[in-house]
């Protein structure tokens, strides 16, 4: 796919490292919804709002214009946030060629619907193949990536054939893909991790250690990978990159949003104002309430979810977290994950 035209619509922090990894091909657009944000990166080579001090390809094109940044795209990327995608790309819809790759970066499920975002685009874009819709995730935090550490990820798509191309278009030296045709084990993998690192952030900002963590995030697994199997996932899936993986980057990185949400309500903050003071969408906040609705219409038992859901819109303290977890009735490891 070397000399396509591919666009990237969201230019937040991950949006706009996925366009500047893309970038080192020329033919890369960035559409940002501000006009004058678009503009600064276009002339400055630099997200000042959202990857401040970090250079950006000179051969990378920003603009605000949506549907010029759509018209004749061969690859079209989706890093706006879980809660906005459907109006954008309904808004954009009649540009999008329907053989043209669609891949979504967010990880989310849509609060009203309970639609993975792929379900989202395809639900949208109304005679798009569907087999060509899919998800880019992984432990994959934008910071680092837009600085050229190196990381793995994973491109999701029931197309084998246009995942290749596009698994062979974004990789690089320093970021290695991999192809996987589970999009829904890979969609509910980065949404739910989201949840789960809420969870280990509150516990981080109560003051439990490493343990603590360790067993959040084992027992996080256990949950995602319950809800994600019912749903149509593989449970192998949940081993790898899109599951594992993410979670523990998500659960241990201090530039996760997730994880910071949760350490300060676990140091006594609301939640409207950490959410104030966010600069950019923590989607877990956001989609733990759909997740709880999911699990609870296919009877899938999820007690971390559940208590980040009491914490989050219950007025439930966090301080309960933990204890209530560990209080629970006693049980073999492996109930309920098979």
């Amino acid at each position: 796919m070397t000399g396509e035209r591919i666009t990237v619509l969201g230019a937040g922090s991950w949006g706009t490292a996925v366009a500047a990894l893309l970038a080192h091909v020329p033919g890369v657009t960035l559409w940002a919804r501000d006009p004058a944000l678009a503009e600064h990166i276009d002339q400055e080579h630099e997200n000042p709002r959202y990857l401040p001090g970090v250079a950006l390809p000179s051969e990378l094109h920003a603009t605000g214009d949506l549907a010029a940044a759509c018209a004749d795209a061969d690859i079209l990327v989706l890093g706006v946030p879980s809660h906005g995608l459907r109006a954008v790309l309904g808004d954009v819809a009649p540009e999008v060629r329907p053989e043209a790759p669609v891949l979504s970066l967010a990880k989310g499920v849509e609060q009203t619907t309970h639609l993975r975002m792929t379900e989202v685009a395809a639900e949208v874009l109304a005679g798009h193949r569907r087999d060509r819709i899919g998800v880019l995730t992984g432990p994959n935090l934008a910071r680092e990536v837009a600085a050229g550490q190196p990381t793995a990820s994973v491109i999701a798509m029931v197309d084998p054939v246009t995942a290749a191309a596009l698994q062979e278009r974004f990789m690089t030296a320093v970021f290695r893909v991999y192809t996987n045709p589970d999009v829904v084990g890979c969609e509910i993998a980065g949404a739910l991790k989201n949840v789960i690192a809420i969870a280990a952030g509150i516990a981080a900002g109560l003051g439990y250690g490493d343990n603590t963590k360790a067993a959040l995030i084992t027992r996080g697994l256990a949950e995602l990978a319950r809800l994600g199997v019912v749903l149509g996932g593989e449970p192998l899936t949940f081993s790898g990159l899109a599951g594992m993986g993410d979670l523990v980057a998500t659960c241990t990185s201090e530039q996760s949003r997730n994880r910071r949400v949760g350490v300060e309500l676990g140091r006594g903050r609301t939640l409207d104002e950490i959410v104030a003071e966010l600069d950019m969408v923590a989607e877990g906040v956001k989609s733990t309430r759909a997740v709880l609705e999911l699990a609870a219409t296919h009877n899938v038992d999820m007690p971390i979810a559940s208590m980040v859901g009491a914490v989050l819109y219950d007025g439930r303290r966090p301080a309960d977290l933990v204890p209530a977890l560990m209080l629970r009735e006693a049980k073999a490891e492996l109930h309920g994950i098979r």
